[in-house]
């Protein structure tokens, strides 16, 4: 069974354990319940939410990530679980003494599959790849040469018009790519936590404020398929975060995609890739686990 996201928007709900449940009320009556077991994380984001500790000690026993946003559907918040995996002191021990050559060369892994990502979300758009997919094999180890930031500044006009600019703070189509991007750090986060490895410990994020800089890291390769679900929305003219488009955005971890040498949901493609660099950090791996660049199994999953 595939994990659930669950969003809370309404406003003035609480929250709470009920025998395995996770229990939504209002004004002392149920109005829906949850098993907990089915839950892969929860979005709060309404106004004068209210939950009980207990439901948050039963979501972080389960390794479930509890994501509170602010403005714009970003994250400000994450409640996380502080022993996600029996295996995890011995992954972290591994994680912390990574080398920087090791953090280079994942860097350049992680780039790499990002710019090829990009390229067939171009593709399937019916826009030119290549200025996209030319950038792949000049990546080196740890992108000295900002190859990422040079494949965005072509990919962003090829896929939304030549006058779309990414701004985290604005509405209309960058709101509907940070509610999906919030949907999926949220996966990847999980991941990381059950694969026992640290969401703090970063390979190429440095920046000492952001506590989940390995959840930024992996998620990378697979923004490119939220950016995909963004742009077939704003085809059916559908530009703003409404309560269909909050769906559709958050049905992405269900979406079946090219993995090795079968289908997979995203979500489990996830877990895979936060699996695959614990191994790499315990020296079992060099490679890291991402999908696989198919386009036709892209246009099914649309």
């Amino acid at each position: 069974m595939l994990s659930r996201i669950i969003e809370i928007t309404t406003d003035g709900k609480h929250l709470s354990v009920n025998r395995g449940f996770m229990s939504v009320s209002e004004k002392g009556e149920e109005v829906t319940k949850v098993p907990l077991d089915d839950i892969g994380a929860v979005i709060a984001r309404a106004h004068g939410l209210t939950y009980s500790n207990n439901l948050l000690v039963q979501l972080a026993q389960r390794n479930v990530p509890f994501v509170v946003c602010g403005a714009n559907f970003t994250p400000v918040a994450y409640l996380w679980s502080l022993d996600g995996n029996y295996k995890q002191s011995a992954r972290m021990d591994a994680q912390i003494s990574a080398t920087l050559p090791k953090s280079k060369q994942l860097w350049k892994q992680i780039v790499q599959s990002k710019i090829s990502q990009q390229a067939v979300v171009l593709e399937a758009t019916g826009a030119n790849p290549t200025p996209v997919r030319s950038l792949e094999k000049a990546v080196r180890s740890g992108d000295p040469d900002n190859i990422e930031a040079q494949a965005a500044r072509r990919y962003w006009p090829l896929l939304f018009g030549k006058d779309f600019r990414r701004d985290r703070q604005a509405g209309g189509i960058n709101g509907m790519l940070n509610y999906g991007y919030t949907v999926l750090r949220s996966c990847v986060a999980r991941a990381i936590m059950g694969a026992g490895l640290h969401p703090s410990i970063g390979i190429h994020h440095l920046n000492s404020n952001n506590p989940m800089r390995l959840v930024d890291d992996l998620m990378e390769p697979f923004r490119p398929f939220v950016d995909w679900t963004v742009w077939n929305l704003v085809q059916k003219q559908q530009i703003e975060v409404s309560t269909e488009v909050k769906r559709k955005l958050a049905s992405i971890l269900d979406m079946q995609i090219a993995a090795e040498a079968e289908m997979t949901s995203l979500s489990n493609s996830v877990q895979d890739s936060a699996t695959s660099l614990a191994f790499v950090y315990l020296g079992k791996a060099d490679l890291l686990l991402f999908p696989q660049p198919a386009l036709p199994l892209w246009l099914e999953a649309s």
